[in-house]
């Protein structure tokens, strides 16, 4: 599937977590409802950025990684029919899930 699209620069391809959709109790939460996830799988990672001497600056994240991510990053776009997020490492990953 990220094979489609390689980000450029310090940009990543996430795709969010699955949430579930009952909560205690077996309520079941419409979608409308539901929170934003704020965790996801790196699908794809773009190169890396430049310096300001023109030297490549390597990603910290690679495809796989367990990420987290603000609440309101990236750009969410469909690929082969599944909504992923595209986004700057640097800005919008908190951090790696071990």
């Amino acid at each position: 599937m990220s094979n489609k699209i390689l980000p450029l620069g310090d940009r990543v391809i996430v795709k969010p977590t699955e949430q579930k959709e009952t909560m205690r109790g077996g309520i079941i939460i419409p979608d409308t409802v539901k929170e934003k996830p704020q965790e996801g799988t790196i699908l794809a990672v773009g190169p890396g950025r430049f310096d300001e001497n023109g030297k490549r600056i390597p990603m910290d994240v690679k495809a796989g990684d367990k990420v987290l991510y603000g609440k309101f990053s990236g750009s969410e776009i469909k690929i082969a029919g599944e909504t992923c997020l595209i986004m700057h490492q640097d800005a919008d990953i908190l951090g790696i899930i071990k």
